[in-house]
């Protein structure tokens, strides 16, 4: 087991490097004739391809949070974290079908446009801030210090604030030239990421057989995994009971069983894929079956990633405790750096470059997103009305500058906590802060002609509070035993009601909430989107692809249950 990279490896990486950037500055030189054009930065002059759009949102979206901290979670949980990527490939279907169609018929390019043609300006800029501060202090802070203690600890432990820099920088580099650069390298990007993630998954399980005397056998090395760990093979984490273990207790806190079926990961899922700038981007410049196909697409790459983001995981708490794994720098989060020790030289080199793919076109693709936010939605309409095209673009590289620099400053001695809490669970948990209030208000902003401006911003407010309260207050309140939750003993002298629960009871209350304040209003609301049954129609191509990914599903579900 060699712990540090070799000439090799680097040499694989720089080739990498090389790569991405000549391919990024390629597609930056054919487009430079609309170098000041605003739409042209900020969505690709609407010429994405379907593929560009699936690999895009998949290189975007698989980065330091998954690959280190769902691997984490892989080694804590089992294959029970597998849910997150699963359902959001039902959660993508759900966006393809009946959300894509309401954005792109009512001309959206940004997720606050979209609350002020529904609801009104004071919706659109409270989201718009919230979004901004969301997308810097939690995304970017956790996607670039996750990342850089995993490389960090790959190149022999001493570089963690120049692999940060360098990070930073990688990004800065390609997310200068706009959408479509960001876009096309992501496909050159998601393509290493699957292969080097494939390679790390493939060298895990023989690596497993062969410690336990199978042979370097994948498929041996599957069935020691199982047999070894039967726990980590369960989709369901069971409710504990008042003989259960601190241990298993903290499970259930981070994956509540089938409470978060019935509550969180849907909330999460729908609104990161549907109501998500970072996310909707992609395609809000395309046409229909070009976004919808795009989109789907990249539902069924999401069935690929527990292989690639969560086997490395479990494969390591297999080796751990059975003493061929010494230590986990990092606790959990390190379980998928100490996977790659056991690679061997030059592939170690490119499952580096597959974690910095990840990285790089996450960071590019967010403060992509957190420009177009600023430059559109706040300084555009707030600051200077009549800024020219040109200007637009300026703007928008400087937000790309500052919102980097203010992830790196924030990250760069782990300011926020980030490495206290375990990066998966720490993004999903406080995103789900204003997750409720959010895709209230956009769902029913959506399907709802009733629903008012005022209820919206009701909505969006409650929800964080709601969320605080039943995260904060609600378990020292009410202990042990309630009608609607059960709080637990979280083992540092507190109670705590799993996050996914308090999702769930923060969106129900809040929609009853919009629901009653929407009644109270104007029974004919002149904001409200014109639906039809022409637009949710689906081609029978289309169709094909929804039913392969959701008998897929079915089947992972039914082995696993």
């Amino acid at each position: 087991m060699n712990q540090n990279l070799a000439f090799a490896d680097y040499a694989v990486f720089i080739i990498y490097f090389i790569v991405v950037s000549t391919y990024g500055y390629t597609i930056y030189r054919k487009r430079e004739k609309n170098e000041h054009d605003a739409k042209a930065y900020f969505l690709a002059e609407g010429t994405l391809t379907w593929w560009a759009i699936g690999a895009s949102l998949i290189a975007s979206n698989i980065s330091a949070e998954q690959f280190i901290g769902m691997s984490g979670e892989g080694f804590f949980l089992g294959i029970a974290v597998a849910a997150y990527e699963w359902i959001a490939a039902i959660a993508l279907i759900i966006v393809a079908v009946w959300f894509i169609p309401v954005y792109l018929k009512n001309k959206i390019y940004t997720m606050p446009q979209f609350l002020k043609t529904r609801y009104n300006e004071s919706t659109a800029l409270i989201m718009a801030v919230f979004w901004l501060f969301l997308y810097v202090f939690v995304n970017l802070t956790s996607i670039l210090y996750l990342g850089a203690v995993a490389i960090n600890g790959l190149a022999g432990g001493e570089y963690l604030h120049v692999i940060m820099v360098g990070l930073a920088l990688f990004a800065l580099l390609i997310s200068l030239g706009g959408m479509k650069v960001v876009a096309y390298t992501d496909v050159i990007q998601v393509a290493v990421l699957i292969i080097g993630g494939l390679v790390t998954s493939y060298i895990a399980l023989t690596t497993v057989g062969h410690y336990f005397g199978f042979g370097e056998n994948a498929i041996a090395g599957f069935k020691v995994l199982m047999e070894k760990a039967p726990e980590h093979f369960k989709m369901i984490i069971p409710r504990p009971t008042a003989t259960s273990s601190q241990l298993e207790i903290n499970k259930y806190l981070t994956f509540p069983g089938m409470m978060s079926y019935l509550a969180g990961i849907w909330i999460i899922n729908l609104n990161y894929w549907g109501c998500n700038q970072y996310i909707t981007q992609r395609a809000l410049g395309a046409d229909l079956q070009t976004a919808r196909t795009g989109i789907l697409f990249a539902g069924m790459l999401k069935l690929l990633m527990p292989l690639i983001v969560m086997l490395p995981g479990i494969a390591a708490y297999v080796l751990y405790e059975n003493g061929h794994l010494p230590q986990l720098v990092g606790g959990k989060d390190g379980a998928y750096s100490a996977m790659l020790t056991f690679l061997p030289t030059g592939l170690k080199g490119l499952s580096v470059a597959a974690l910095t793919a990840a990285i790089v076109a996450s960071l590019a693709g967010k403060v992509n997103s957190i420009s177009t936010i600023y430059t559109l939605d706040v300084h555009k309409k707030y600051i200077q009305k009549d800024a020219t095209d040109r200007a637009q673009v300026n703007i928008g590289r400087y937000a790309v500058f500052a919102a980097m620099l203010l992830a790196v400053l924030f990250t760069w001695n782990d300011v926020l906590g980030i490495g206290g809490v375990g990066g998966f669970t720490y993004i999903q948990k406080y995103t789900g802060f204003i997750s409720p209030g959010v895709f209230a208000m956009f769902f029913l902003g959506m399907f709802w002609k009733r629903t008012t401006g005022t209820a919206a911003i009701v909505g969006v407010i409650s929800g964080f509070l709601l969320s605080v309260l039943f995260n904060e207050f609600a378990p020292a309140l009410f202990g042990n035993e309630t009608l609607l939750y059960t709080a637990f003993a979280n083992g540092k002298g507190g109670f705590e009601i799993p996050f996914h629960i308090c999702m769930g009871l923060s969106f129900a209350f809040t929609m009853l909430l919009m629901i009653a304040i929407s009644f109270a209003g104007p029974k004919v609301n002149p904001k409200a989107f014109e639906l039809d049954t022409e637009m949710f129609k689906v081609k029978p191509q289309t169709t094909v692809l929804i039913v392969i990914t959701l008998l897929i599903i079915f089947a992972l579900y039914v082995k696993f249950w």
